[in-house]
């Protein structure tokens, strides 16, 4: 079995002979045959069964011919090891049934116990680590986007109780991102100790904060997250989310490798506004894909064009796919991005040697 590492050397910002695609959500509503599994179980009772999550993971590379894998799970589990008590419920989201609004609320959580309560999901990976012939990426919510969900009980469009909580009790703001910054270190470690080869820290709403209120509030544990797995081996890529932009800019000093971005900025914008650090990932409008093949293809390739400016680009979308998307249409996108980009990529190798 050759093993695809494409994905891997262009977070690195290492010369590849195309460039790299894959899909957020990716497994997920639109394939017809993962809604006829939904049929029969929900998404938590198949993230306990690790060969039925394992199997859901590879149908979209078996399918779309995509460069990496990314776990099937959801943000929310590790949140049950520390003591919230949710469900994922149907045309909601997360609905948490012990909502965090207290500082004695905070002081329940306990410390994560990855192995033992969530040890199917390590079994998940594992299995995977045996059968991909690309990367697996693994993930975790960022403490903001679980904080929202933990302060708000659902989800939310104003983030009304967490902003209050963050401007009112900064003490207790404070306890609680230290606990869930806790939560995600371990948990993401466990999964490159049990074969994840990168990691996507997803940031979904942050992008609600300004600037200034993220620096204060919610960047020094995104640092602390990334500094303290600074050791792992492995490209770790932040998302901030939809509408994060203008944040990009106080990302400069993040131990990161990628930086995704959403629609809204430019490839050469994102570079730019973080400083050429960092490999760049993204950043196709999901909802382009309702487009005409022709139409797709002609912006893809426009993203193609600037993403390979410099090294280290990863074709994505802004979020994650939608279930009315197209599966024959994200195959045949998948095959003209690394159709048209590989002699771009023989050209670019050239210029710069």
């Amino acid at each position: 079995m050759t093993y695809n590492d494409t994905f891997i050397r262009a977070c690195r910002k290492q010369d590849t002979e195309h460039v790299p695609v894959w899909y957020m959500r990716q497994a997920g509503r639109y394939d017809p045959d993962y809604r006829t599994i939904k049929e029969k179980y929900t998404l938590l009772e198949i993230c306990k069964q690790p060969e039925l999550a394992a199997e859901i993971t590879l149908m979209p590379v078996r399918k779309l011919g995509v460069d990496a894998a990314i776990l099937y799970s959801d943000i929310m589990n590790p949140v049950a090891s520390i003591g919230i008590d949710f469900d994922i419920v149907k045309n909601i989201g997360p609905v948490i049934h012990n909502p965090i609004r207290s500082a004695a609320d905070v002081e329940k959580l306990r410390p994560i116990d990855v192995e033992g309560d969530l040890s199917h999901i390590l079994e998940t990976i594992s299995l995977l680590d045996k059968e991909l012939d690309v990367p697996l990426i693994t993930f975790a919510g960022a403490p903001f986007t679980i904080a929202s969900y933990l302060i708000e009980g659902r989800p939310s469009k104003s983030y009304i109780r967490t902003k209050t909580l963050m401007y009112s009790e900064p003490r207790v703001w404070e306890m609680l991102m230290e606990k869930l910054g806790d939560m995600i270190i371990t948990y993401l470690r466990s999964h490159v100790r049990s074969g994840g080869k990168a990691f996507q820290l997803f940031d979904s709403w942050v992008g609600a904060l300004a600037p200034k209120d993220f620096e204060i509030y919610v960047l020094p544990t995104i640092s602390r997250i990334f500094r303290e797995l600074s050791d792992l081996d492995v490209p770790k890529i932040y998302f901030p989310g939809v509408s994060s932009g203008e944040l990009l800019p106080t990302l400069t000093n993040l131990q990161a490798d990628v930086i995704g971005l959403d629609w809204r900025v430019s490839i050469s914008e994102g570079r730019r506004r973080t400083g050429g650090k960092f490999a760049m990932q993204g950043n196709l409008d999901p909802y382009l894909l309702t487009a005409p093949m022709n139409v797709i293809k002609d912006r893809a390739k426009q993203l193609i064009d600037e993403g390979i400016l410099e090294p280290g680009y990863v074709f994505n979308l802004g979020h994650g796919l939608f279930p009315e998307a197209s599966l024959e249409k994200l195959r045949e996108l998948t095959e003209y991005i690394h159709e048209y980009s590989k002699d771009l990529m023989k050209e670019s190798v050239k210029a710069r040697s």
